[in-house]
């Protein structure tokens, strides 16, 4: 069981994006605050979970959550700025969103810029630690991965609804074949197959 909260006094809020390291779409990032006394036997961190998973506890956490937001920065915000800056922008753009104003900012990762005056804590793999990261963690990868289905419609060549824009060799292969649409990030290595991975 993950934890409820790292301070039991303060109004929490745990952050978490999703797409950081695809070659396509925008980043997506989501802020969850959940009440203290949350409990949830089945939610972690979103990559551990089924896509049937992620579907239900969507509608759990949008229905529980005291306040929740999710917003995105697009491929050409990340290629002027870097994928860390982007994805930084996207988590003070979803908490800008929170219908609450949290006290303290629960952050998965080692990174992350000051909040207005906020205090925050990063958390290496906190997904896995903190139930609001976690929520927000399946906020943003499933928000996202409906993204990426709706603009794969437009570039079918790319399977977009398989890889969500990750490289998978299939994607490389066809960007490749076919080129780059405007949803690339022509900041990243699009080209080198020596990076393929699948997902």
């Amino acid at each position: 069981m993950l934890k409820s909260f790292l301070y039991h006094n303060l109004i929490e809020a745990g952050c978490d994006e999703a797409g950081r390291g695809c070659l396509a779409g925008p980043v997506f990032a989501a802020a969850v605050i959940l009440p203290k006394n949350y409990k949830h036997p089945v939610l972690n961190d979103s990559k551990k979970l089924t896509a049937r998973q992620r579907a239900y506890l969507r509608e759990e956490i949008i229905s529980e959550a005291l306040a929740w937001s999710v917003a995105s920065v697009d491929s050409n915000e990340i290629d002027g700025m870097n994928i860390l800056r982007a994805s930084i922008k996207a988590m003070h753009l979803a908490i800008d969103g929170l219908k609450q104003k949290p006290q303290f900012l629960l952050i998965d990762g080692n990174r992350f810029y000051p909040y207005k005056n906020i205090r925050h804590e990063t958390i290496i793999k906190g997904d896995g630690l903190y139930l609001s990261i976690a929520a927000a963690s399946v906020l943003a990868k499933i928000f996202r991965d409906e993204y990426m289905e709706k603009i794969h419609s437009e570039y079918p060549d790319y399977g977009w609804d398989r890889n969500k824009g990750y490289g998978t060799l299939y994607h490389r292969k066809a960007i490749l074949k076919y080129g780059i649409t405007p949803y690339h990030r022509k900041s990243f290595s699009l080209y080198d197959m020596q990076l393929s991975i699948d997902f």
